[in-house]
């Protein structure tokens, strides 16, 4: 092996590290927002909080992710070209955040009169923790080959997928559990991942110096479309999993087989989005997302019109795996969209249209949308026409950006 090869080698192995850290980040992250979700009810009701209300609190933290996702991926384009600074940015708002999270069960233990302290817990801690999401995304923009750029953002989303697949297990390991001891452990692993950070940053930036961007520029019409694009797919992705996919299995099983059904769509997810991070490297991520959008469109029909349990599996299978496509080909676009400096505001703003289209969700359950007749046509259907409309959108606006650039090679 030659001196160069050896190095290509060992600056893939740093890579794929990063790659392993993400999607361990994502997925001690996202286990510990589902047990906040888990025990949300119980702490409320220990201050005196209406049950009613809950899901208030919960649209209020889809709030705030949807201006401080944005705004920290923003933050971490400035502080990115700092070796080490973005590792210590995300330390001390981790350590923050964990704090608060902690605090919530021991504060909501002291009754009626911690209601609002509880409430600013929850709104720190909700603030604190966006730094988890785009922020250590921009490692992947900044440290790492274009070409391997797809397949990272694929084992960051895994660590997403696989926390999906278990959330429904782990909600009922911890349905009896006291709620102190899940949050300090949630809290410590979380902290130690975070801290991890800076030597993560350091030895990427070891093996691959940053690239020097030029100056950040004003997002264009693609990025705008790009998002817009999300918020609908995130959108019909709310819409079919957690509001129709359980009446869907119940139709055909018990609601105690719920907790072995639901991770069939994330099992899809995991599996498909490594395959998928070929087909952007060589296709780019507006296509594939396009396409998988017409796919789960299709597979939601499927679904909707399934006859028995197996073809239902079947369909909730290639729905997990279409989103798991659109996710990871996302986040992928997005450090190409932003490659001038603006990698973290672009993938912030995809995590904020994520958080967008939860809070849209939860609005129409706390409207009890679901419950009514007449809206019951359009909830079924609302997914379908989310994810092959954005998906028809992102195809022309890839054909196009396919043609023009063929124009500018034939000019050249």
């Amino acid at each position: 092996m030659t001196t160069t090869e050896f190095d290509d080698a060992e600056i893939g192995t740093g890579a794929n590290r990063t790659g392993l850290y993400l999607a361990i980040l994502q997925l001690v992250f996202t286990l510990g927002w589902t047990t906040y979700v888990i025990y949300l009810p119980k702490l409320a009701a220990d201050v005196g909080i209406a049950p009613s209300a809950v899901i208030l609190i919960l649209m209020l933290d889809q709030a705030i992710f949807t201006i401080t996702d944005t705004a920290m991926g923003a933050a971490a384009d400035k502080i990115a070209p700092f070796v080490g600074q973005l590792g210590l940015f995300v330390g001390l708002l981790t350590a923050v955040s964990c704090a608060a999270f902690v605090a919530l069960p021991f504060v909501a233990g002291v009754g009626d009169s911690a209601q609002i302290w509880l409430i600013a817990l929850i709104v720190v801690w909700a603030i604190t923790s966006s730094a988890l999401r785009a922020p250590p995304l921009t490692l992947l923009g900044n440290h790492c080959a274009k070409p391997r750029i797809p397949f990272l953002s694929a084992l960051a989303m895994l660590g997403y997928g696989v926390a999906g697949a278990v959330s429904p297990y782990l909600g009922v390991v911890l349905r009896n559990q006291d709620a102190r001891l899940p949050f300090v452990i949630s809290s410590v692993v979380v902290l130690i991942t975070a801290l991890a950070l800076s030597w993560v940053e350091r030895g990427v930036a070891d093996k691959t110096p940053a690239r020097r961007p030029a100056p950040a520029k004003p997002l264009g019409t693609v990025p705008v479309i790009f998002i817009a694009a999300m918020v609908v797919l995130a959108l019909g992705y709310q819409l079919h999993f957690s509001i129709n996919s359980a009446p869907f299995y119940l139709r055909f099983a018990k609601p105690d087989d719920l907790q072995w059904l639901m991770p069939v769509f994330w099992i899809g997810f995991n599996i498909a989005i490594f395959p998928a991070s070929a087909v952007v490297k060589r296709r780019g991520g507006l296509i594939v997302m396009g396409a998988a959008g017409l796919l789960g469109a299709l597979a939601i029909l499927g679904a909707e019109a399934a006859d028995g349990l197996n073809t239902l599996i079947v369909t909730q299978f290639i729905a997990g795996a279409a989103w798991g496509c659109m996710l990871m080909s996302a986040i992928s676009a997005a450090l190409a969209i932003g490659d001038s400096g603006a990698e973290g505001k672009v993938t912030g703003l995809v995590f904020s249209a994520l958080a967008l289209a939860t809070f849209a969700r939860m609005a129409a359950v706390a409207g009890g949308l679901q419950k009514l007749p007449e809206y019951a046509p359009l909830l079924h259907w609302a997914p379908v026409a989310c994810w092959s409309v954005a998906g028809c959108g992102l195809l022309v606006i890839a054909a196009a950006r396919m043609q023009q650039g063929m124009q500018r090679m034939r000019g050249a």
